[in-house]
């Protein structure tokens, strides 16, 4: 569970997940994120780590943007936990990597995310050319040398 203030809680997140996983009649460990940075995502990093090790078998979330803030960052995610055999559960959305529907959207998911990465590559690459033609200096200024 994640908000994204310290002034909101995850009440609502967490009565509908844990609902979810006593239906199911899973074991589960709650990770709640209350504060973090766009960069610094602590609470989710112990749980990645705990998930490398294969201490659960899957994560169960509540929406994807409270586990990833890019598209970018839930492919490399949802990747590297398929590859472990580790399932990723949507409880809002129709992603479910333990069953082949749920592996569908995720694809579908993974396409527009690589559309999107190209899209601000060829972005990049036009404003870098514009900017070239135009007699700007690219890249970081060169330190001075001390001569002693």
């Amino acid at each position: 569970m994640r908000v994204s203030t310290t002034d909101q809680n995850t009440e609502n997140q967490e009565l509908a997940l844990k609902r979810h996983a006593d239906s199911m009649g899973w074991d589960c460990d709650v990770y709640k994120e209350k504060e973090s940075t766009r960069k610094t995502r602590p609470v989710k990093q112990q749980l990645m780590e705990r998930l490398r090790k294969r201490e659960y078998d899957a994560v169960l979330i509540w929406k994807l943007d409270r586990w990833a803030r890019s598209l970018q960052e839930l492919v490399m995610d949802v990747d590297d936990l398929t590859a472990r055999n580790i399932g990723f559960i949507v409880l809002t959305q129709p992603i479910d990597t333990t069953s082949a529907s749920g592996r569908l959207m995720l694809q579908v998911f993974g396409a527009f995310a690589e559309f999107e990465r190209e899209i601000i590559r060829e972005r990049t690459m036009a404003g870098l050319d514009r900017a070239r033609r135009a007699g700007k200096k690219l890249g970081r200024p060169r330190k001075k040398r001390r001569i002693r």
